[in-house]
């Protein structure tokens, strides 16, 4: 019987070479057509191409080992020219792989020592995991378990410390197998198992397969055939369609089977399959062991001739790459011909050969058939106590193998649980489907027919309508982008009315302050300047009068400068220039300016401000809003009318301003259109005019300084015009 196949294993293993990502199968002609794309790549490499030649001696490796090597080696040499440490590396991994393959252990060796040094400088522990896994294998075939399982933990640790699901369950398959090299089914068991759990859960195909297969070879060696087969039809199933080397080791494995079935010509079938796939793979592990399994074949259908043949050709494969388990398995197969030719001088020669290597070997199996073809061939040599004792170690050997089967039953119970359950599960749903698409099969055998040419109908319609939906998407495309262009410019044009209607405002309003705010101080000079020019007063009473004509002239240069401000308030650069000023000395300044044209309509002007109160807002802005309201007030009042203006400290944080007056007060109709637009002005009591623009002013400069303006009237009986600006906050210091 064959044992695990070994090289199956390192399909998975390249996938996780690092340096580049893994490829999907059937890559390689595209990948070496990037290359030929390149035709000075030799001449100027660089990094990329280097991978690309990793990954094409990767892909190659499952169909063409030999073209796996000469990619393998360039990348190496082109590495070596640029120093590309990791090229080199992942060059070295795939040349070691192919040399262990076919045979040259020792060049393998050297390879893998060598990718292991340059993976530990650059501190890849992807690359130095999956290198003491090839090693691991290495020394596995060469029966050095103890070394195998060193690197295979060492290997294990790096892959829980980075993290690689992949990498770890790698490791546990060839954990799996080097236990079962030394006969711990168990142990083995366990660990494909664990292998078989990540690999299920991640959708690893690749190693999935090699597990179902690598449980089918334990199973086969307790000669548990039925189930041997069934794992052996799902590493099939699982396995890529472009692994030739796992359909390979699966048909040999089958081929055992059937052998130990006595089967033997469809077992032959099977195992030409694989001797085809090993000669073409230059597979020296896979050659010798088909060899063997052809030899035993033959020998059972009475062609010794043929047999024996087969049988010499692998011992001489083993012994030359010094393949222990093939060796052993060679041996104890010449063994079991000459013994079925009663030759048994001959077999006892190879028998005793096969039980050396089977221990040396110890793995359970191979001792067992060493011992049972040492007890046949002693019992016909007449050396019955010697051969009664091989049986009894025969029997031995076999009662461990069935031992570690319960356990096996034990330790797998819940996986197969599992897996039988979903494997039912999506048998039944898969034939559900299947009846159901053999109904809609049926069903659309009948109406194809019939709505074929209505079918092609829609489809031309389809097409046209598709080309003209097209053409008129593209135009109404065309016509909404004019259409937001068009729609840009008339916003913009309404935004330029609307900027210039804003001047054309502003203008207004600094002509109607002009008039408003100007005309009594300049009817004031123009008297002045007349009585002087015609003599009427005498120069003592012109002296007399200087410091009114000052004092209007210092007003009316303090009213230019408010002006001026409330104009640079209108632009819109205008930062309103907040401060903290007492709104006692504002007023006062104000009823002081407008003291005299009040008295001389028999007005009384008076104020009732606390000097504590301090209001934070533009105090020429307010000095204009209290001016405005003051004139209105004089405006509408007349003889023993009462003009009063007080303030108080508001409920939010603000100031109150009142101006009240005792004069006509507003009529109803008018009262609604304050503050909202420009309003017919009417006559005062001494039928002064105004412009309608004073109060709209005012509600502007306010609301700027974030305050509020109201009114309340009634006719015949005053008004009193309210405003707000915040009030000066203090911070009380603890």
């Amino acid at each position: 019987m064959k044992k695990l196949k070994f090289f199956l294993t390192f399909i998975s293993f390249f996938l996780c070479v690092p340096c580049f990502a893994t490829i999907k199968n059937g890559d390689a002609d595209s990948i070496k057509n990037l290359l030929g794309n390149i035709p000075d790549y030799q001449k100027n490499p660089d990094t990329a191409v280097i991978n690309k030649l990793n990954k094409l001696a990767e892909e190659y490796f499952r169909t063409n080992p030999d073209s796996s090597y000469y990619y393998g080696n360039k990348s190496i040499e082109l590495s070596k020219k640029i120093h590309y440490p990791a090229g080199v590396a992942g060059g070295l991994l795939q040349t070691g792989h192919v040399s262990y393959l076919q045979g040259r252990s020792s060049e393998a060796k050297q390879d893998l020592a060598e990718a292991i040094a340059i993976y530990k400088r650059l501190h890849d522990y992807k690359g130095l995991s999956t290198s003491y896994i090839s090693y691991a294998r290495m020394y596995n075939l060469l029966a050095n378990y103890p070394l195998a399982l060193s690197y295979l933990n060492l290997a294990e640790a790096i892959n829980k410390k980075i993290n690689d699901e992949h990498g770890l369950t790698d490791t546990y398959k060839n954990m799996g197998i080097v236990y079962y090299s030394q006969g711990q089914i168990s142990s083995a068991l366990d660990y494909y198992y664990k292998a078989l759990f990540i690999a299920v859960k991640n959708h690893y195909t690749g190693l999935s397969s090699d597990i179902y297969n690598d449980i089918g070879v334990v199973l086969q060696s307790m000669e548990v055939y039925p189930n041997a087969l069934a794992y052996f039809d799902k590493a099939l199933i699982t396995s890529e369609t472009t692994d030739i080397q796992g359909v390979g080791t699966i048909n040999e494995n089958i081929g055992e089977i059937l052998l130990a079935q006595g089967k033997y010509d469809q077992a032959i079938s099977h195992l030409k399959k694989a001797l085809a796939i090993a000669k073409k793979q230059d597979d020296k592990d896979g050659l010798g062991s088909v060899y063997t399994d052809l030899g035993l074949c033959y020998a059972h259908k009475n062609q010794y001739k043929l047999a024996i043949s087969y049988l010499d050709t692998s011992v001489q494969v083993a012994t030359d790459f010094k393949f222990v388990y093939n060796q052993a398995y060679a041996l104890i197969g010449l063994a079991t011909v000459y013994n079925m030719q009663k030759n048994y001088v001959n077999a006892y020669k190879y028998a005793v050969q096969g039980q050396i290597s089977a221990v040396k070997l110890g793995n359970l199996s191979v001792r067992a058939n060493a011992a049972l073809q040492l007890n046949k061939t002693l019992a016909g040599l007449g050396q019955y106590d010697k051969a009664y004792a091989m049986l009894n170690e025969y029997l031995d050997l076999k009662t461990e193998l069935k031992n570690n089967e319960s356990i096996q039953k034990l330790t797998s119970y819940n996986f197969e649980l599992d897996f039988a359950a979903k494997a039912r599960q999506l048998a039944q749903q898969q034939q559900e489907r299947d009846l159901l698409y053999q109904q809609k099969i049926r069903a659309q055998r009948l109406i194809n027919s019939i709505f074929f040419i209505v079918l092609l109908a829609m489809v031309v319609t389809s097409v046209v309508y598709y080309k003209q939906k097209r053409k008129q998407q593209a135009i109404n495309l065309m016509l909404e982008e004019k259409n937001h262009e068009v729609l840009s410019q008339k916003a913009s044009i309404n935004e330029q009315a609307e900027k210039l209607n804003e001047l054309n405002i502003l203008k207004d309003r600094l002509i109607s302050i002009l008039a408003h705010d100007l005309r009594a101080p300049l009817s004031t000079l123009r008297g002045l300047f007349a009585l002087l020019q015609d003599d009427s007063i005498t120069h003592q009473q012109l002296v007399a009068m200087i410091p009114t004509v000052l004092k209007r002239l210092e007003y009316t240069s303090d009213f230019l400068d408010t002006l001026l401000s409330w104009i640079n308030s209108q632009m819109e650069n205008f930062d309103s220039s907040v401060k903290n000023f007492s709104v006692k000395e504002i007023v006062s300044r104000e009823i002081e300016s407008y003291h005299e044209q009040a008295a001389l309509k028999g007005i009384e002007l008076m104020s009732n401000i606390s000097a504590d109160l301090q209001a934070s807002a533009d105090p020429n802005s307010i000095r204009i809003v209290i001016r405005n309201l003051i004139t209105n007030a004089i405006k509408f009042s007349g003889d023993n009318d009462t003009i009063e203006i007080f303030a108080e400290n508001g409920n939010d944080h603000d100031i109150v301003i009142k101006v009240k007056d005792s004069g006509l007060g507003i009529a109803p109709e008018q009262l609604t259109k304050l503050f909202k637009s420009k309003v017919d002005s009417g006559t005062g009591t001494k039928n002064e005019s105004g412009t309608g623009m004073g109060l709209l002013f005012c509600k502007d400069l306010v609301e700027k300084c974030n305050g509020r303006i109201w009114v309340t009237s009634q006719q015949g009986s005053g008004s009193e015009f309210t405003f707000t600006v915040p009030a000066n906050q203090v911070l009380e210091v603890a």
